[in-house]
């Protein structure tokens, strides 16, 4: 069972990953010109990573209550799903959030 539990904190790495890259690609198609473009491309995802870092991540500068965190997590989590509906990919997004909700559901019962 320990290995099903590694693969499911795996699991939710590359989830982070795959919400920086949902909203960079977002970034990248929403902007009108190239300077917009990189813009949004390179801010969403660092804005994320930042909230991230700072707030819900395991070793976060700043410890918030149980519910908070969960509910920050969550925003970044449905931003990146928003993004991905936001750029014609309404397959990927639910597929995404689908992944996201399972992987949360498995980290509580589990005490991850």
């Amino acid at each position: 069972m320990e290995i099903v539990h590694a693969l499911n904190l795996g699991a939710r790495f590359l989830l982070e990953l795959c919400a920086l890259a949902a909203l960079g690609y977002w970034g990248l198609r929403t902007g009108q010109n190239g300077l917009t473009k990189a813009l949004l491309g390179l801010g969403a995802p660092l804005l994320a990573a930042v909230v991230w870092g700072t707030f819900v991540a395991p070793k976060a500068s700043v410890s918030l209550p149980g519910a908070l965190r969960l509910g920050l997590e969550l925003l970044v989590f449905a931003a990146a799903a928003a993004a991905l509906l936001a750029v014609g990919k309404p397959a990927l997004a639910w597929a995404f959030a689908t992944v996201v909700v399972i992987n949360r559901i498995l980290m509580f019962l589990w005490k991850q």
